[in-house]
């Protein structure tokens, strides 16, 4: 394959601040050097946090969709995720799969798969 996904790059207003946040959550650390204009979280893929002037104005139209390890307690994840800043915004079930919307922070859409 000649092209891969290198990284996801968020939108924020504080980009080590975010990057904390997003940190914690992933359990992945946040790369030396990262300021409130630039941070990145390296793995894969890797999320980079950049600053833009503007906030967020409307619905996100590429989110993350993260799942949690098999045997994973989800409401005690949730629960993390949720204590770190994220605010919960519906849950859904549907062809099988149970998942929360949710969002970070600086209100960037993810949702958390809870079932497969």
């Amino acid at each position: 394959m000649s092209v891969e996904v290198a990284q996801v790059v968020i939108d924020c207003s504080d980009a080590e601040k975010l990057a904390g946040f997003w940190a914690q959550l992933l359990q992945r650390p946040v790369e030396p050097g990262a300021n409130a204009f630039y941070a990145l979280i390296p793995g894969s893929p890797a999320l980079m946090l950049l600053a833009v002037p503007e906030a967020k104005q409307v619905k996100n139209r590429v989110h993350l969709d993260l799942r949690l390890a098999e045997g994973s307690d989800w409401e005690g994840e949730l629960g993390r995720i949720l204590a770190l800043g994220a605010t919960q915004v519906s849950e859904h079930r549907e062809h099988g799969v149970h998942w929360v919307c949710l969002r970070d922070p600086e209100g960037n859409e993810f949702d958390l798969a809870i079932g497969h």
